[in-house]
């Protein structure tokens, strides 16, 4: 991946020409929203370019989660692949996926922020390059960018006719399919489609006979833009887009059981006749609380073997997101030295759940009783979002200001049958209906339409104004050397919402929260030689407040703030053959919200299976402290290698857990291993003399332990991920077509990690994890022209 600094790039990020043999290339971006060098643009960035999709088989975001951008962490929340968690830098969520709350790491589509994470694995349209900025971008982002941002830039359509068609087939079943094609400019208009579809068969099966397995997808979706530019200086761009993903999400697995060597006891029929059973220590006959429940015989525990096929079956259908969404960007040169921008834009999601991914992995055993929670949400979110800018250039400044307004309505219900039962000693088990006779209860439920006992329904709105501005100063008395960059963003953001279900319940919990704020930039950049450019930059940045749906009263929490300060240094070395980019930070946060989740276990409580959680501010600063590198050597005019390495160290102060009598607990920040690398090696070489180009990619991405949840010292392992592909590129056919033949691997060394893990359960049954993707494989023909 290129490794380099930019600020805020919005636009273009293609590499400027140069001659065979001439070294690296420069990457240029629109950072400050105008066309800049990346090495000469001070904050940090690492750029994905569309030939690295390619190159790593990147259909959707979770692809990132292998570490290609080492700070860049994307991981599922829970374990649906359905809501992804996205952070930089050690600003990880641990639950965003709410109604009333934000992540800390803006994601963004040709300059329109997705505000949810559901949604977000949507397939990706024609994607020209994915910029990943490091550090706040509160001033020309805004809010919910403490950490940073991940902008996504598409191709615009180019008026001259043209295209190309994909396809391929892989293991698991999997097969792809796209086209983009360009029509020619017609009464100044120019039109381009998208279309994309991709599918993968699960990598987990489920024996129960016609249901879904897990870690499967269908993704389609199909995107129209016109371009239209009546005369120079002016252009209007309307884009509609419409996707559907159908996922399921990644297995479950037992990963030991009774790690603390508690006594295993045994269900007996209870004494006093009543037709339950209790838990007893082998040979009594009296309960036993200090005893560990049996395991079902059909049950055992995985240690670090990723299972083919689940061990017990369970009702499992796809999860299903919409996206959709419509803009209008517009731009006019207002004079020389001046343009005025707008992007308006309509999005919505909805989302309906279908997580039963935990089996028995997640439950004791315990006779008649059921087990394998199903957890199942409705969610839909629409927003609407207005930016203006306005881009300019004096003698010696560069500046850009602009205003910004957002609104959002998002609605969600939620509930968690279980949809097995236990026979009496563990040998079998019977799946539970979808439907119930009588009325709708906690302990009597199903989940069809109708048939679900709702355990929460909530709704939020959002609206956020913003104005800001941001300038660059070149003097010349220190001969164009020098540029200092200041810039602000003042922001008033309101929400409210209402909690209008529990348990079953109608409910009013309301909350009603507004705050402004005004979030600096400061940096200073200095040419040291030509080529040879530093930095420091005191930025700041904040997560809004909201509130948790998943509380029982929709506790509400307060904003989080990130004083971020950085150095940095960029460097063109060996007649542009060496690029080497470094960057050190310390962030402070306060108010770091912190979330406290319980789910009771217990299969006797009235409570069984509901799933609680409180967010709590963290009292004091936490700190994060960092250094990247960014290495890439043009080591032959053949062969390019690469390598990023990113530390990070973290620290969140003991917060007041409620669950615990509001007793100081130790928190820890998910995702975000201390160690993480990434290294690559890319060979061009021309053959046949037409033309035709053989290609060979290969990446290595390494990440050390880390926490997966807020609340336990468990940590996930390490991993290794080694991706390939080999291509035979722009082979000639008929008249300006060429055609590329390519193989390619993700996990080429089939290595097996538990990425998410948990040890809550440990008192009363074990370990439980979610594994990364098996190898996969494939072969892809594309013709262009």
């Amino acid at each position: 991946m290129h490794g380099g600094m930019a600020q805020a790039a919005d636009v273009a990020a293609d590499p400027a020409p140069a001659a065979e043999g001439q070294g690296l290339t420069d990457i240029v971006v629109t950072a400050t929203k105008r066309e800049t060098n990346l090495q000469k643009t001070p904050v940090a960035i690492s750029v994905v370019s569309d030939q690295i999709i390619k190159d790593r088989h990147v259909q959707s975001l979770i692809d990132l989660a292998d570490g290609g951008v080492p700070s860049l962490r994307v991981a599922t929340f829970e374990a649906r692949q359905s809501a992804l968690t996205v952070g930089i830098r050690g600003i990880v969520p641990f639950d965003q996926n709410q109604t009333a709350r934000d992540t800390g790491v803006g994601v963004y589509i040709d300059g329109v922020y997705l505000a949810r994470s559901q949604g977000l694995n949507a397939a990706l349209f024609d994607v020209q390059r994915i910029e990943v900025l490091k550090g706040p971008q509160g001033t020309l982002f805004g809010r919910n960018t403490e950490g940073g941002a991940v902008s996504i830039v598409t191709r615009d359509p180019t008026g001259k006719f043209g295209g190309r068609f994909a396809a391929g087939l892989g293991n698991y079943g999997s097969h792809t399919a796209e086209g983009h094609i360009d029509l020619p400019e017609f009464n100044h208009i120019a039109i381009k489609i998208d279309a994309v579809e991709q599918h993968q068969d699960p990598t987990v099966k489920n024996p129960l006979a016609g249901q879904a397995g897990w870690n499967q997808y269908e993704r389609a979706g199909g995107r129209i833009q016109a371009k239209w530019t009546p005369f120079d200086g002016f252009s209007a761009l309307v884009s509609y887009d419409k996707a559907k993903d159908e996922n399921t999400p990644n297995f479950s697995q037992l990963l030991n059981y009774n790690p603390l060597g508690k006594t295993v006891g045994q269900y007996i029929a209870n004494p006093n006749g009543n037709g339950k059973y209790i838990l007893v220590a082998p040979g009594t006959t009296t309960a036993c609380s200090a005893c560990i429940a049996p395991l079902s015989p059909l049950v055992t525990p995985t240690g670090s073997n990723r299972l083919a096929t689940a061990q017990v079956g369970v009702p499992q259908q796809p999860s299903v997101d919409r996206t959709e969404g419509t803009s209008l960007r517009l731009n006019y040169k207002v004079m020389p030295g001046m343009e005025l921008r707008s992007i308006t834009a309509w999005r919505t999601v909805s989302t309906e759940q279908w997580d039963n991914s935990g089996g028995p992995a997640r439950t004791i055993f315990a006779p008649n009783t059921g087990f394998s929670r199903y957890s199942l949400s409705y969610l839909n979110q629409r927003q609407f979002s207005q930016e203006l800018q306005l881009v300019g250039s004096l003698p010696q400044i560069d500046y850009v200001l602009g205003g910004y307004y957002f609104n959002e309505r998002a609605q969600e219900q939620a509930s968690t049958p279980s949809s097995n039962t236990w026979n009496v000693d563990g040998t079998s088990y019977t799946i539970n209906s979808e439907t119930v006779s009588g009325a709708v209860t906690s302990s009597n439920q199903g989940w069809a339409l109708g048939q679900q006992f709702l355990q929460r329904a909530s709704q939020a709105f959002a609206k956020s104004y913003a104005a800001f501005g941001q300038a660059t100063y070149t003097p010349d008395f220190l001969g164009g050397k020098a540029h200092l960059t200041v810039g602000g963003r003042y922001t008033n953001d309101k929400r409210n919402g209402l909690l209008y279900l529990v348990q079953g319940v109608a409910t009013n919990f309301t909350f009603n929260a507004s705050v402004s704020r005004f979030d600096p930039l400061v940096v200073l950049a200095y040419d040291v030689a030509p080529n040879v450019n530093t930095y420091a930059k005191y930025s700041t940045g904040y997560r809004a407040g909201g509130a948790n749906d998943r509380s029982q009263t929709f506790a509400a929490f307060s904003p989080e703030v990130v004083r971020s300060y950085e150095i940095g240094t960029k460097m063109d070395l060996m007649d542009h053959h060496v690029r080497l980019n470094l960057a050190g930070y310390i962030m402070d946060r306060t108010g770091t919200q912190t979330d406290f989740d319980n789910v009771d276990t217990n299969p006797t409580s009235p409570t069984f299976n509901l799933h609680t959680e409180e967010t709590r501010n963290a009292p004091g600063t936490s700190k994060i402290r960092g250094l990247e590198a960014d290495l890439t050597v043009k080591a032959t005019p053949e062969l390019t290698l690469g390598a990023s390495y990113a530390y990070t160290y973290t620290f969140v102060p003991a917060t007041p857990n409620p669950f615990l009598n509001n007793a100081l607990y130790q928190v820890y920040v998910v995702y975000t291993p201390r160690n993480a690398a990434s290294a690559y090696a890319d060979y061009h070489r021309a053959v046949g003399g037409n033309g035709s180009e053989l290609t060979v990619h290969l990446d290595a991405n390494y990440a050390q332990s880390q926490y997966s949840f807020q609340n336990e010292p468990v940590k996930t392992d390490s991993s290794f991920v080694v991706n390939g592909r080999i291509a035979l590129a722009h082979v000639p056919m008929k008249g300006d077509t060429k055609a590329t033949f390519s193989l390619w691997s993700r996990n080429l060394l089939n290595t097996t990690y538990v990425y998410r893990r948990s040890g809550a359960n440990d008192a009363v049954l074990g370990d439980y994890g979610n594994f990364n993707p098996p190898r996969t494989f494939g072969a892809e023909l594309q013709i262009a022209f």
